[in-house]
């Protein structure tokens, strides 16, 4: 009997462990298909969120509307801000060969309007160091202007300083303001700039050094802030 006790005991043992494997079969067979239904979905949710981000990602860097910056970021710094003041005189040749401002609009009543109100001038006027004009040429003043005033000689100039010397060569300055021609002294600020003249703000003092039916010239004090 001694011998068959633990026969006995490894069969029920035996038994027991097949039963158990069995319980645990059918256990499995039972909860895997609702498992497997949540592991799709989760699966599914991974993939449309790898998609939306991808997508995010792809129209931030391809096309956005605005995007806060730190002026370091562009490598500008409070701290190099300047002052820098230009000095040079301004040649509106309206007639003769060496023309550069030249009438491109007016109106039917333009003719016979005390101020020529209504007429546009389209210029590339040299920009030099001195009042003569044979001096070096630092620039071009590229634009137009209009007489916008019907009791004064009031015009809109809407033009760039475009610099070609030393340090300045290639950088630009842009004016939008009125010209009251007649004025001692008239101020126009400065709206703007390229090149070193980039994030620029400041004004432009005009005033009129001579004048006559060919050339008007105009010596120009600028004063502009920037980096």
């Amino acid at each position: 009997m001694k011998k068959l006790i633990p026969i006995y005991t490894n069969y029920r043992t035996d038994k027991k462990r097949k039963k158990l494997t069995n319980l645990q079969l059918i256990i499995m067979a039972n909860t895997f298909p609702k498992i497997l239904p949540s592991f799709s979905s989760l699966v599914f949710i991974i993939m449309i969120l790898t998609v939306a981000v991808a997508v995010t990602t792809s129209a931030k860097h391809d096309s956005f509307f605005h995007e806060l910056l730190f002026p370091t970021e562009l490598g500008i710094s409070q701290q190099d801000e300047k002052l820098t003041h230009l000095h040079f005189f301004f040649h509106d040749i309206v007639s003769g060969t060496n023309q550069t401002a030249v009438r491109v609009a007016a109106a039917p009543s333009s003719e016979t309007s005390p101020t020529g109100f209504g007429s546009v001038v389209m210029m590339d006027d040299p920009l030099t160091e001195t009042a003569d004009r044979s001096s070096k040429i630092v620039g071009r003043a590229q634009g137009m202007y209009g007489s916008a005033s019907q009791s004064e000689l009031g015009l809109l100039m809407v033009m760039s300083f475009a610099f070609t010397e030393g340090e300045y060569n290639g950088s630009s300055l842009s004016v939008l303001g009125r010209n009251t021609v007649e004025s001692a002294v008239r101020e126009m600020p400065i709206v703007g700039g390229s090149g070193v003249f980039r994030f620029c703000r400041g004004y432009a003092q005009a005033k009129t050094h001579s004048i006559d039916e060919m050339e008007a010239v105009v010596e120009y004090d600028v004063y502009v802030f920037h980096y």
